[in-house]
Parts: structure tokens; sequence; C-alpha cells
């Protein structure tokens, strides 16, 4: 009995060798540009503790037209701060009021991670001029 021609033909692949080669090749750019791309990693988690702390900024803002004061801790503002990280949350900072009074406030945004592993904790702080501005750079 003869085979079936169909099944007899053959299909052009790729074979283990060049696979193997060709992911070879890859690994070897990405460690080449890793390097390079960790500050971009960085400044793009800094957003997130930019915009949060300008949502901080607000919450202070209308907690200061309500009761005439900036608020002492973030309980009583209208500020849910997200899940950390380190708590299963998507969140790389902490958010804290450092100092508030009548006229004043400073809230701070201080990483939970170490983005680039130097040792170093990026932080942001804002005012009551709400300008977010980095303290300590990662």
């Amino acid at each position: 009995m003869c085979p079936n021609p169909i099944f007899m033909k053959k299909i052009p692949a790729f074979n283990l060798q060049e696979m193997l080669i060709v992911l070879a090749i890859i690994g070897i750019l990405l460690l080449i540009a890793l390097p390079s791309l960790l500050p971009l990693i960085g400044k793009a988690k800094s957003v997130e503790a930019q915009i949060q702390l300008k949502a901080l900024y607000h919450s202070q803002e209308t907690h200061r037209f309500l009761y005439s004061r900036y608020s002492e801790g973030i309980a009583p503002l209208d500020f849910d701060p997200p899940l950390l990280v380190t708590q299963g949350g998507t969140a790389n900072y902490r958010y804290t009021i450092v100092e508030a009074n009548a006229t004043h406030f400073l809230a701070l945004a201080e990483a939970v991670v170490d983005f680039d592993g130097d040792g170093v904790l990026n932080q942001w702080v804002i005012d009551e001029q709400g300008q977010p501005t980095q303290r300590r750079a990662d």
C-alpha cells in the first residue's frame, strides 16, 4: 500500500538550533538595553506619585474650604490611597501628611520599592502651592 502523498509533504519550518540562536541574540540585546531603560522605568513609576499627590492636594483644598484649615491626616480627607504592592495592590508609593495647619500643609509620597536597586527610595512632596516636587531621586 502506498502512503498518501499529502502526509509525505515536507512543511518548511525552523529547527531547534535556529530557534535557540534567535533567542540567544534577543537575550543579549536585552542585556545591553536594560541598563539604559532602568531610569525610564523609575520615571514612569514616579508619575503615579505625582498624580496621587495632586489628588491629595485637591482633597486638602476642599477640606480647607470647608473647615478653614488643612487636615493633619489622610482619614478626614476625600482621598483613598491605593493599596501598596507590598500588600497585594498596585501602588508603589505610601502617602502621608507630614505637617498641616491653617495656612500650610506638606504631603509626602515615599516609594515602598527600590526601582533601580541602589538602596535609595524615591520621594515626592506637595504643599499648598499644588506643585509636586521630587525630594529624593531614586
